[in-house]
């Protein structure tokens, strides 16, 4: 049965169970249900429990009187008969709505729908309207059997290239120093090991000293990579000037440095493509270093967002947008959405003048792309579509000796892509190409 289950709301089932663990009860019950999907929930769902107080502290406060404790049987108890029938009513509401899916939503209005058990006296005490939450869940799962596959995500096998790396001023010794490591050990192919090692020898910079305060520094690093008895962990595929974790690092680098509105590659872009790809010698050194690869990510961006370059800004924003609609899937319309929701830019001004409002855009959007079959807080994907404006708004900005890609090369990458949702959405707002190159060139 749980082969249908996303994987949301098998989360929602393994916490669940951890509680009647961690609580000492004999059985899983569908309180421990309704305390799971409370802290769980995210998206529409958090809303509604929100709407009406409802939090994990007050829901175990409240099962805490109901339930027998105590009767501590190991990590592997049973699900009692009032769960099973729960989760049996969760596979009749899916097949009603169409959804060949368990979801998050679906496992919500079984639970708060349950009369077998202390679920809705429980909820009865945060005065927890099941009608309207009832009414809201139906929808959103009803609307999900609605769900189109992103118009954009052709496979046109977009590739990046990122030769002019090398050309950037941030990275000149970076690659010279791993150049010169390579020769030193008899390497002919470029590794993360080489790469990490020349970034870490710059103690001077804030990089570097964000790094060093997680435990990892240029000696602990050298030591390791000394133990190292092979290279196998650098060749996963074809062999090029790059190992192939290598090349995936630094084209993952690429990718990151155009998301974060910067027209060159940092080091800082090269560390956090390696904690984001977890491959090879250099990372399984900083794993086995004991670093919690996703706080030191969250460290090395915080300066970065407190500048907040205009495409960082848009590209947090278009994700929003994705998400509202309940997609994984960031295609060149949301761009559009970002740019005119950050609401500052040039590139703003220019839609703004020409009377587009983001509610306005929105519709025309939900229009094109439909609604999403789930809420997704992580893992948000870019089109080929998408990446190809993001390059070519890239390359522009390079091009003018700028450091930060600005919005205005976004508007004009996507103006290049005559086919795009966004040039569509922006056909049905009744503007075209001409008028939004005049007013960039006026502005």
């Amino acid at each position: 049965m749980f082969e249908r289950f996303t994987e949301r709301a098998l989360n929602v089932v393994s916490e669940s169970q951890r509680f009647a663990v961690s609580m000492e009860c004999s059985e899983v019950t569908p309180e421990h249900l309704l305390l799971a999907l409370v802290s769980e929930a995210k998206g529409v769902s958090l809303k509604i429990f929100r709407m009406y107080g409802v939090n994990t502290e007050g829901i175990k406060k409240e099962i805490d009187k109901y339930l027998v404790t105590g009767i501590k049987k190991g990590e592997n108890i049973p699900f009692s008969h009032s769960y099973k029938e729960v989760l049996k009513h969760t596979l009749d509401l899916a097949s009603k709505s169409g959804n060949t899916n368990i979801l998050f939503e679906h496992l919500f209005l079984s639970v708060i729908t349950d009369k077998n058990s202390n679920v809705q006296t429980i909820l009865n005490k945060f005065d927890f309207d099941y009608y309207a939450s009832r009414d809201i869940l139906s929808k959103l799962v009803q609307k999900k059997i609605k769900r189109l596959e992103h118009p954009e995500t052709e496979d046109d096998n977009i590739k990046s290239s990122f030769e002019s790396v090398y050309e950037g001023e941030a990275l000149s010794g970076v690659f010279d120093r791993a150049v010169s490591k390579l020769s030193a050990k008899g390497y002919e192919i470029l590794g993360t090991e080489q790469i990490i090692a020349s970034i870490l020898e710059t103690p001077n910079s804030e990089l570097v000293q964000t790094i060093n305060k997680y435990g990892l520094n240029s000696e602990n690093f050298d030591s390791k990579l000394a133990e190292q008895q092979s290279r196998q962990a650098e060749y996963e595929g074809k062999k090029i000037i790059f190992t192939p974790n290598a090349f995936l690092m630094m084209n993952t680098a690429f990718q990151t440095a155009k998301e974060l509105g910067s027209s060159e590659i940092t080091p800082e872009h090269i560390i956090l493509s390696l904690l984001k790809n977890k491959k090879g010698i250099a990372y399984d050194i900083i794993k086995s270093l004991g670093i919690n690869g996703a706080q030191l990510s969250e460290e090395i961006l915080k300066p970065i967002e407190k500048q907040m370059p205009e495409t960082l800004s848009i590209m947090k924003l278009a994700k929003e947008e994705a998400r509202r609609i309940g997609r994984n899937i960031v295609g060149t319309e949301m761009f559009l959405l970002g740019i005119i929701a950050e609401g500052t830019s040039v590139a703003f001004e220019v839609l703004n003048d020409l009377e587009i409002t983001l509610k306005d855009a929105r519709i025309v959007v939900e229009n094109l792309v439909g609604y999403g079959n789930e809420y997704f807080e992580n893992d948000i994907m870019f089109t080929n579509r998408a990446k190809r404006v993001l390059e070519r708004a890239w390359l522009s900005a390079k091009k003018l000796n700028k450091h930060k890609i600005e919005a205005v090369d976004l508007l004009l990458a996507i103006l290049d892509e005559p086919t795009s949702l966004a040039m569509k959405a922006l056909d049905q707002l009744g503007v075209d190409s001409v008028e939004i190159r005049h007013g960039i060139n006026k502005g």
